[in-house]
């Protein structure tokens, strides 16, 4: 049944306090995004209710109100709803700094940032991994112009990520977009990039007498963040010094003057320290657990989607998979967590009687069985019945196990599924490609078995309520 999405949008903004309650709106693969202007007119039984919505999650004034892969098409209605001239209002009151908002903030930051970039991401990986094949398989001869054409499409929004990074976050961060991205487009210029390379080789290059640390900056996230964040203060305070008659062009002059050489003397290294950090923690993680890591991570992984958290990994996959080639804890895992949703989705129209519910099951199962999107099974399906989502998380548990075992890695960075399972292929390793279709297997019949030993409660067919009927009708339930 197709969705109204029209009306799908009306009753989200309704319940989200009307379209003067909202302050910004954006949506990523799989949800609408919205900053509202006061929570406390959100309306969160409401909004769960709606038909169409699959799940809310809720962070202080950001509201995240899962649709599905059809998303995009819900955003262009909520869109039309809202005035065009709309701009994010600050309306917090200042609150009381802790580490938990500290935290919150960060994360807040890392995936509002990320979440816009990742179509780019994945549609850059898959360009990357059609190249790959298509050298593999003799199609195209190594050199070729066009495979170097295909790789150059593929691998562009990898290379250009910082400035990507900072468009994005210019928009979370409040700030001047094209002043993010000039000073961003420094750190990858070719010129500025030979002068780094000449660095790592031990040629001294300072900045009006400041060491400039030798650092690359392509495939990047978290020096162009930090960098963008701290420009948002920069330019408030250079907008407050700068006479009115000369801000047209002294107050741009001096945000790049200040922020570019900031950026490269300080923000860009911290930055770079920053990331290497968080990857070295990861990854010594999984250097003591082996495959027990990918294991939990696979248990973890729908947990983590469910808070929105598991944004927070992009950057340490990226930065890993450009300098090491590969990527071998968090992208395995997601294999069985993925399928594993898929699984127990098709467990559930396979057993339901209710003809809506095995409708959505079986869409939300060829959504994370085929493309690795599982937000539609983990929503739609195993959070609003709870027992698949139990057989999933046991699933995903074994199948990391065995993916860990088996030594399986990434060399791009796509959603997990039937369609993107060549990013796991290892050109040294032909076998490689036989362990991923096993995992794969594995997880959908795996999860869809326990799903049925487990059961679950049947959502009641709904019935209609007829004008003369006195007593509402009673429904028997289905059982598993």
């Amino acid at each position: 049944m197709a969705k109204n999405y029209a009306a799908l949008a009306h009753s989200v903004v309704d319940a989200l306090g009307g379209a003067e309650n909202i302050a910004a709106v954006t949506h990523c693969m799989t949800r609408l995004r919205f900053v509202v202007k006061d929570e406390t007119r959100i309306d969160a039984p409401t909004l769960k209710s709606v038909s169409g919505v699959m799940g809310v999650v809720r962070n202080d004034n950001q509201c995240q109100v899962i649709i599905g892969n059809t998303v995009s098409q819900a955003f262009r209605e909520v869109v039309s709803l809202l005035p065009q001239d709309m701009q994010p209002v600050e309306v917090q009151t200042k609150q009381k700094l802790t580490l938990r908002r500290i935290g919150a903030g960060i994360l807040d930051a890392l995936i509002g940032t990320m979440s816009p970039l990742i179509p780019a991401i994945i549609g850059g990986s898959m360009v990357k991994l059609l190249a790959m094949v298509l050298e593999m398989s003799g199609a195209l001869p190594k050199g070729s112009s066009t495979l170097t054409i295909l790789t150059v499409i593929g691998d562009g929004a990898f290379f250009f990520l910082p400035l990507m990074v900072a468009a994005s976050a210019a928009v979370k961060f409040k700030t001047n977009m094209s002043l993010a991205i000039a000073i961003a487009g420094v750190l990858v210029h070719p010129s500025f990039v030979d002068l780094m390379a000449k660095a790592a080789q031990g040629e001294h290059v300072e900045f009006a007498l400041i060491p400039v640390t030798a650092v690359k900056y392509t495939y990047t996230v978290i020096p162009a963040l930090v960098m963008t964040w701290c420009l948002s203060y920069i330019e408030r305070w250079v907008d407050r010094i700068t006479p009115a008659v000369t801000k047209n062009f002294l107050k741009p002059m001096l945000i790049v003057l200040i922020a570019a050489p900031l950026a490269i003397v300080l923000i860009g290294p911290l930055g770079i320290w920053i990331g290497s950090a968080i990857s070295a923690l990861v990854y010594t993680i999984h250097g003591y657990l082996g495959w027990l890591s990918v294991a939990i991570m696979g248990a973890l992984w729908p947990l983590l989607v469910m808070t929105g958290m598991h944004r927070v990994f992009t950057p340490t996959i990226i930065q890993t998979i450009a300098e090491t080639g590969k990527e071998g804890m968090v992208m395995p895992s997601e294999i069985g967590a993925n399928l594993s949703l898929g699984g127990s989705s098709l467990a559930v129209a396979w057993k339901t009687k209710n003809p809506e519910l095995r409708q959505t099951a079986m869409a939300a199962a060829a959504s994370a069985i085929l493309a690795g999107i599982s937000e539609p099974a983990l929503y739609g399906v195993a959070v609003r019945l709870k027992r698949p989502l139990i057989a999933s998380l046991i699933s995903g548990f074994i199948c990391g196990a065995v993916a860990g075992i088996a030594g399986l890695a990434s060399h791009s960075m796509a959603a997990p599924g039937l369609f993107t399972s060549v990013q796991f292929f290892d050109p040294a390793n032909p076998m490689s490609i036989v362990w991923v279709f096993g995992v794969m297997a594995l997880a959908v019949v795996l999860s869809f078995v326990l799903t049925l030993l487990l059961g679950f409660e049947d959502i009641p067919v709904e019935t209609e309520n007829k004008p003369q009927a006195a007593e509402p009708v009673t429904v028997k339930e289905a059982r598993a």
